[in-house]
């Protein structure tokens, strides 16, 4: 798939408020820091559609991408930032689980690990949360031109290692970089299969 178009439309805080549409949707989340926005800019090939920053948390709404004037990306808040209020966090995941839940026509669930680290007990709890509320969803494992092949394999193997403690089949998974733009490919090519199925 080629992106001719790729342009922000807009951002809330309410499931209600969400684009009024039967496009198909596809919601992109991770621990903050993970890298979404980034990746979101390599695979729309765009430099600043998603807002980039050191900060983790800078996400704080749901922000809706009319791609190709066909399909949304959604931009969600990172999970597990602890630098923020109790009543905040609360209010991001009621704002996270709400739309999951309740947004028809989302098609996937782009779940964002960061290759660089070991299982983490909060995306492997987010993982079996989507499971066990039937949201479909992929695995996204970014970051993988920061260490060496044999590293980045190793990493990404635990983690479908201990997904497996829980699953009997694992989801379907993407290695990325979006500094190389490795992976957008795949996931731009798996994007247009789902919206080849969808109706409306």
């Amino acid at each position: 798939m080629i992106i001719h178009s790729a342009e922000f439309s807009v951002s809330n805080s309410e499931v209600a408020l969400c684009p009024v549409t039967s496009l198909p949707e596809y919601a992109f989340i991770g621990r903050s820091n993970v890298g979404k926005s980034s990746l979101i800019n390599a695979l729309t090939n765009r430099k600043s559609l998603a807002k980039t920053s050191g900060t983790p948390g800078k996400t704080q709404l749901i922000n809706h991408f009319l791609i190709n004037e066909k399909w949304y990306i959604t931009d969600l808040p990172g999970y597990g930032y602890a630098k923020v209020s109790k009543g905040i966090k609360s209010g991001w995941e009621k704002m996270i689980s709400d739309y999951l839940l309740q947004r028809k026509n989302l098609l996937y669930t782009f779940v964002l690990v960061d290759s660089r680290h070991a299982p983490q007990k909060i995306d492997i709890e987010f993982i079996n949360w989507l499971g066990e509320n039937q949201v479909p969803f992929c695995i996204v494992f970014t970051k993988s031109d920061k260490l060496t092949k044999a590293k980045a394999k190793k990493n990404i193997d635990d983690y479908r290692t201990s997904l497996l403690d829980y699953w009997e089949e694992l989801p379907f998974s993407f290695v990325t970089s979006a500094e190389k733009k490795e992976g957008m490919n795949e996931i731009l090519d798996f994007i247009e299969q789902s919206n080849s199925l969808y109706k409306a």
